[in-house]
């Protein structure tokens, strides 16, 4: 793994240094009667029996040889003995490799092999016909709280055992406390390696940013195995040990149901599309919430416009990623624009520079206001490398500057304020040109009857590469001779599509992010 040098300044912290467990029982032992996950049906888990289950499955890891450093994989539905898992994991040391439920055996035994852990806690349905061995010691959990992990909490000599006088081994700062695989869209999924200190310094930010108190209710509808669900929303919870509703899926008549209680409620723009669709938000509904957060994927400015009007509320995007946590975030207070990311959190460096001078980016050049070009970033949300890739091609992300390549597309205002205009990869470079997605599909998601869009480059002998168009489509209101009449009036020539391919839907990702190299793939020899 390769390390960043001279990493910048921390930020001024009031939480405990080292493991990050004891930063987070540095509050909730504070109130440990207080409510912290409430399942529907009114079934609430407190602060302090969480601590203490999480307590019990520490020790059942360390019985199981897992100290300081050892991964951990987890491969489990969402409940709350998983969140308590997570807290386990960290009280012993152990480095937390959650995975999504979905992948498959296959995909599964890439993530056993890459990631060597001590410990593998899975579903029961992923276990058939496998055995324990020397190198991954199988556990299971099931979302109702069962398995070979719960029975073993509560033997002999460990059910008795309580957060408040059992030890929270010791990691330093730099310890690493977690390994959050990307989603591999070019290539296998890599492990990025986060230390103690980026949860830390990350939840802390967050917290103050959104102004979480304990007056708080947070409403939780997201998967927990990636950055925007275990840690942006567990985190900043925990943070003000505050409830939380606690929904094992996103269901858009349960989240209504679940609004009157909230203050709070984090999701993905997938999230906002389905609550519209329903008649019943509104904004007596949506009344007692003060904050609606949006990240994970582009969020439509027809969806927050419409957001706002029938709530009252402007969703406040943000903008993070699996190495960095959540790096940007539009204001609490202040205008919110949609289709902006905001402003650095606290302690974040990020600069926007020259496309081709990111290739190199210990030298890059930043490029002006509102020019768009790479999103780079440093501080002390940012990963150290990614896991097992110790030559310098694997994790050139990382530079001897400390500035992470994010692999995004933005642009500056005269204010700071970040713009995404999609991923460097996706980038088309037609007849010589360069022409930027995002640009083209903002006119596209605008044209009645259009759903969705997804603008990719193709492979075309005469232009390098082909301007493409995939649409989702109401076909009682889509008219493609307006689609055109539309391009035409905002957008030059080159930019127009060879094609536009009217699909039933886009393929998306687990968090909702639209998969353009399946679409590329997809449609490779579309013009031969």
């Amino acid at each position: 793994m390769r390390l960043k040098t001279e990493p910048p300044e921390p930020m001024t912290n009031p939480l405990p240094s080292g493991n990050f467990a004891s930063a987070l029982w540095s509050v909730t032992s504070q109130h440990p009667s207080a409510p912290f996950l409430v399942e529907p049906a009114a079934k609430i888990h407190s602060y302090g029996q969480i601590d203490d289950l999480a307590a019990r499955y520490a020790e059942v890891l360390k019985a199981h040889g897992a100290g300081p450093g050892d991964r951990v994989l987890v491969q489990v539905k969402k409940s709350v003995e998983a969140v308590a898992l997570y807290l386990g994991c960290l009280r012993a040391g152990t480095v937390h490799v959650p995975l999504n439920p979905a992948f498959t055996s296959a995909e599964l035994e890439y993530f056993l092999s890459d990631s060597q852990p001590r410990v593998a806690v899975l579903d029961p349905s992923s276990t058939a016909g496998r055995t324990a061995d020397d190198d991954a010691r199988i556990l299971t959990l099931d979302a109702g709280g069962e398995g070979t992990l719960a029975q073993q909490a509560d033997r002999p000599g460990i059910r008795d055992v309580r957060a408040d006088s059992a030890p929270i081994v010791k990691r330093e700062d730099a310890g690493l406390a977690v390994l959050l695989y990307t989603s591999g869209t070019t290539g296998r999924p890599k492990g990025a390696a986060l230390s103690n200190a980026n949860l830390r310094h990350n939840a802390v930010a967050l917290h103050d940013v959104w102004r979480f108190s304990r007056s708080d209710h947070l409403l939780h509808c997201l998967p927990i195995f990636h950055t925007h669900g275990l840690f942006a929303a567990i985190h900043c919870a925990m943070l003000s040990a505050i409830p939380v509703t606690f929904l094992a899926r996103f269901d858009a008549e349960r989240v209504l149901d679940s609004l009157q209680n909230a203050t709070v409620m984090m999701g993905v723009p997938t999230h906002y599309s389905r609550l519209l669709d329903s008649p019943r938000l509104h904004t007596e509904l949506a009344a007692g919430v003060r904050l609606f957060t949006c990240g994970s994927a582009p969020l439509r400015d027809a969806v927050f416009e419409e957001f706002a009007e029938r709530t009252g509320h402007r969703i406040c995007e943000r903008y993070g990623m699996s190495e960095t946590g959540i790096i940007t975030s539009n204001p609490y207070d202040g205008r919110r624009l949609a289709g902006t990311v905001g402003y650095p959190l606290p302690g974040v460096d990020l600069r926007v520079v020259d496309v081709v001078d990111d290739l190199i980016h210990d030298h890059a050049t930043p490029v002006e206001t509102g020019v768009i070009g790479s999103v780079e970033v440093r501080g002390p949300h940012v990963f150290s490398g990614y896991w097992s890739r110790d030559n310098a091609a694997a994790d050139s992300a990382v530079s001897d500057d400390a500035w992470f390549a994010t692999g995004d597309l933005g642009s500056l205002d005269e204010t700071g304020r970040l713009r995404l205009h999609g991923r460097s990869g996706d980038l088309i470079i037609s007849g010589g040109e360069n022409i930027y997605p995002k640009e083209i599909e903002m006119v596209l998601d605008q044209i009645a009857g259009i759903r969705e869009s997804a603008v990719i480059g193709v492979p075309d002998q005469d232009l390098g590469e082909a301007v493409t168009a995939v649409i989702a489509v109401d076909g009682e209101r889509f008219v493609l001779d307006d689609c055109h009449a539309e391009l035409t009036r905002q957008l030059s020539r080159h930019k127009h599509p060879k094609q536009i391919l009217i699909v039933p839907s886009l393929p998306r990702n687990a968090m909702g992010k639209i998969q353009k190299n399946v679409l590329r793939e997809r449609h490779q020899g579309l013009y031969g």
